[in-house]
């Protein structure tokens, strides 16, 4: 902190970063807000702290050690100075969820907010010392004999999608895994606790279509939307490849017309397999559409996408949805 004339000037670093000069907008406006917002979320060290995310967003090409971002130009401090705001500064993040979730948020073709659930990890394979580590299955490249499980340290996040062909996303919010959490519970919690800062903060309003939340194939969509009941969001699940659907259980019509014999009615429909398609059926409704939505082309590379659709199905019976008979 410094003083003119005995006024405080507080926040140097947001206001020697924002150029005096800088054309008039909207957007410039929102980044400077935001910017401001963003630094008094720093409770300790936060010029260092500043000048790491500067130098982070600036830097060319992936950081793979904090020592190099004190060679890019926005960074302005040394070595030590760096160390000390790792080791000794402090984000207040409850006071930061907010602060991103009132930020303008990507929308999908239709205008509603669809969010993304997944889990990354971070591979700390040489942090002993690194307490709460986790095992994750890592794929090699020769096949599944280079396969290894490597300690690290996964994380959930919650990312706000855009429509169009890129892969740009907002991040929202991010939570570490212990050992003893559970996943489907920690995400729902995250989850709740995203769109309510969404609500409050003016992104979404009674009347708007409801949020729309994609899971992978790692969580069960079923338990999802039961743990997030009462929120105005919808649950999309991706589900495993190898999984198995039963028709619907044939009526005594149709079994007598299928089968003039006769014999026993069956108690389940037939299977359908996700990894044979010679067991699918005809699809409810089916599209095309081209990845080019401008020119309507197959773009090269990516040719086309052939969605199919079936409203009939549920999945098979397993020992896991049996274990408590």
């Amino acid at each position: 902190m410094c003083s003119d004339q005995g006024a405080p000037i507080e926040t140097k670093a947001v206001r020697v970063s924002l150029l005096p000069d800088a054309g008039p907008g909207e957007a410039f406006a929102q980044a400077s807000r935001f910017r401001e917002e963003s630094f008094d979320c720093l409770t300790a060290r936060r010029d260092e702290l500043l000048e790491l995310v500067d130098a982070l967003l600036c830097a060319d090409g992936p950081v793979t050690s904090p020592v190099d971002l004190t060679r890019v130009a926005e960074h302005r401090r040394g070595h030590s100075a760096m160390y000390e705001a790792l080791n000794c500064g402090n984000v207040d993040v409850p006071r930061l969820r907010p602060v991103l979730a009132g930020l303008p948020m990507p929308q999908a073709a239709d205008g509603r907010l669809v969010l993304a659930v997944d889990v990354g990890n971070w591979l700390r394979p040489d942090a002993p010392t690194s307490a709460d580590r986790l095992f994750c299955h890592v794929y090699g490249r020769s096949g599944r004999s280079s396969y290894q499980f490597i300690p690290c340290w996964p994380y959930s996040f919650v990312a706000a999608l855009e429509s169009g062909r890129t892969s740009w996303c907002r991040l929202l919010d991010a939570v570490r895994l212990g050992p003893g959490d559970d996943v489907a519970e920690v995400t729902a919690a995250q989850l709740r606790r995203v769109v309510e800062d969404l609500i409050e903060m003016g992104r979404w309003h009674f009347g708007d279509r409801d949020i729309l939340t994609v899971f992978d194939a790692g969580y069960d969509a079923p338990r999802m939307a039961h743990l997030l009941a009462g929120l105005p969001a919808e649950v999309l699940g991706r589900m495993r490849s190898d999984r198995v659907m039963r028709r619907p259980t044939p009526t005594l019509k149709e079994y007598a017309l299928a089968y003039p014999l006769g014999g026993r009615p069956p108690k389940h429909g037939k299977e359908l397999r996700f990894a044979k398609p010679e067991t699918w059926a005809e699809p409810d409704a089916a599209t095309t559409q081209a990845h080019d939505a401008v020119r309507c082309t197959p773009t090269l590379g990516y040719g086309e996408d052939r969605p199919a659709s079936s409203g009939s199905g549920r999945p098979r019976a397993t020992w896991s949805t049996n274990a408590a008979r």
